[in-house]
This record gives structure tokens, C-alpha cells and sequence, in this order.
């Protein structure tokens, strides 16, 4: 009998929840506001009760707790989503569902999506960064994620801030000194007073969140080497490669060799990644 896997987008935004089979084809799906941790949870155990599954993938916004063994396991940590620090989400949703969860962060779910069945597929290495509500990054060697005492928490490293941006950045903790301070989608009304999508693509915001993108993406490489590095999220978009290939060749300065086809962006609709990262992770556990 085929079994039936679960997918848990946890956003700061809005959580996509899905229900899909061992191939990774999708079936019931449902997107939900991301309210008070109550409501949310609620919604996500209704939609799993009336969609059975044998597993559920959960990849969530962070920073969380993912080392099995820790009193913070399965919790929401010290995140700026109001209400939400704290939260021991993997625990509610076990108590309601009964079913395993293998539980890690979005941008793991998406890079493993991408490792089976997108950009990362014929590669050993590879890192995914989001850019949209927050910036992340995952990295995955050899189909393991990379990580130790935690995950990772790329969007919060420094920044090289761009000679003509003097935004006072909108990290609660780093301010304008991380990239998530800096370029996350939030940032782009608090300069303008318009959201991104309401403006055009020639506006000057969107040449430093390309400038800083190309940042992440040199730290990844020269830190990791890895073959693919993914750009997704609803903030940067296919076109902006050519700026962020233009900007990491300026950073690189010829220092090192890099393949022609390093930087990408995903071409997952709707971050759809993610879910199928968390199809194939939910199997793990059955398997």
C-alpha cells in the first residue's frame, strides 16, 4: 500500500501544509496565515486529520531546536515572529497526529528538495539560500545536511554593506550588520514605503539586495566549495542572477575558479522545494 507523506512549510508569513505520495506528487494542499502559534497549529493538525498521513516533513522558519536528545527539540527559539519563541511545535503536533516528524529549517527542506529532484540533483554539493520574510541558507554534502551543535543561520553572518546603501538595517538583533537586516523582503517597504511587489525591478533596492546576495553566495563558496548554490524565495527572481553572477565575479576578483553554472535560481513554482524536500525527508522516517 503506498504511503501517504505530509509536508509542513512553516513560514513567518504563512505556513503551506501538503499532502503527497512516495513519488513526491502532490495532492491536498492548503496555505494558512501564519497567526498566534494556537490558531496556526489548529489549523495544521484540522487539515492533517482530515488528510491522513504516515509522516510529515515539518521545515520551519527559525532559529530552532533540531538536535534530538536537547530540552529545546522541537521548539521555536529566540525568533522575532511575535508569540512564537518557544513553542514546541514538533510536540503539539505529534501529541494531535500520532505520526512521525522529521523536523529541520525551511531552507533544509528546500535544499533537499533541490538534492532530489531540482538544481542540486547530479551534484555532491550544494547551499540554497531564501530570500523573502527572512534570509536562510542550507548546505548539503553528500545527501547529509551540514550542521553540527545546530543549523545553520547564514542570513544572520556580516555583511559588506553597499557603498550607497545607509539603511539602518531591520534585524532586531544585528540591525543593518547581517544580511537578513539588510535584504530580507521587510526591508524593502521600510526603505520605500512600498512593497517590492509594487515596484519596478530598475528601482535601486533591488540592485543592493543583488549586491548582497552575491556577497552570501562568494562566503558560501569560498567556505564550502560547493558544485550548485540556489537562490529561492519571493524576494529575488531568475533575472536577478545575472546581477548576482556580476557582483560575485567583482567580489571573487579572479581569485578562485568557479564552474561556469554556479549560481542559479530555483526553478521550483512557488517554492515548491521545500515540499518536495519535505516528502522525501517524511520517507526517511518510514524507511
Amino acid at each position: 500500500m503506498s504511503r501517504r507523506l505530509g509536508s509542513i512549510e512553516a513560514g513567518g508569513t504563512k505556513f503551506i501544509l501538503a499532502v503527497g505520495d512516495e513519488t513526491y506528487q502532490m495532492g491536498a494542499k492548503k496555505r494558512i496565515p501564519t497567526l498566534t502559534p494556537e490558531e496556526t497549529l489548529a489549523a495544521c493538525i484540522d487539515f492533517f486529520k482530515a488528510n491522513p498521513v504516515d509522516a510529515i516533513g515539518l521545515g520551519s522558519f527559525g532559529p530552532i531546536g533540531i538536535k534530538h536528545g536537547t530540552a529545546d527539540y522541537g521548539h521555536i527559539l529566540a525568533t522575532p515572529k511575535p508569540g512564537w519563541a518557544g513553542t514546541n511545535i514538533v510536540g503539539i503536533l505529534t501529541a494531535a497526529l500520532h505520526v512521525p516528524i522529521y523536523f529541520t529549517t525551511d531552507v533544509n527542506a528546500s535544499i533537499y528538495g533541490e538534492y532530489i529532484a531540482g538544481e542540486a540533483q547530479a551534484v555532491d554539493a550544494a547551499v540554497y539560500f531564501t530570500i523573502g520574510t527572512g534570509i536562510g541558507g542550507g548546505a548539503i554534502q553528500d545527501g547529509n545536511f551540514i550542521g553540527g551543535y545546530s543549523h545553520l543561520e547564514m542570513g544572520h553572518a556580516p555583511v559588506m554593506l553597499h557603498p550607497d546603501d545607509d539603511f539602518v538595517g531591520s534585524c532586531p538583533f544585528h540591525g543593518n550588520q547581517c544580511f537578513e537586516g539588510v535584504a530580507a523582503g521587510p526591508t524593502i517597504e521600510a526603505r520605500t514605503g512600498e512593497r517590492g511587489e509594487n515596484l519596478q525591478r530598475d528601482n535601486p533596492v533591488f540592485d543592493y539586495i543583488d549586491y548582497y546576495a552575491a556577497q552570501m553566495a562568494f562566503n558560501a563558496y569560498v567556505n564550502l566549495t560547493p558544485e550548485k548554490i540556489i537562490f529561492g524565495g519571493s524576494v529575488i527572481n531568475d533575472a536577478d542572477m545575472v546581477k548576482v553572477r556580476q557582483y560575485f565575479d567583482q567580489l571573487n576578483n579572479g581569485y578562485v575558479q568557479v564552474p561556469t553554472d554556479l549560481i542559479v535560481h530555483s526553478h521550483f513554482a512557488d517554492n515548491a522545494s521545500a515540499t518536495v524536500g519535505d516528502f522525501a525527508l517524511a520517507a526517511s522516517l518510514l524507511d
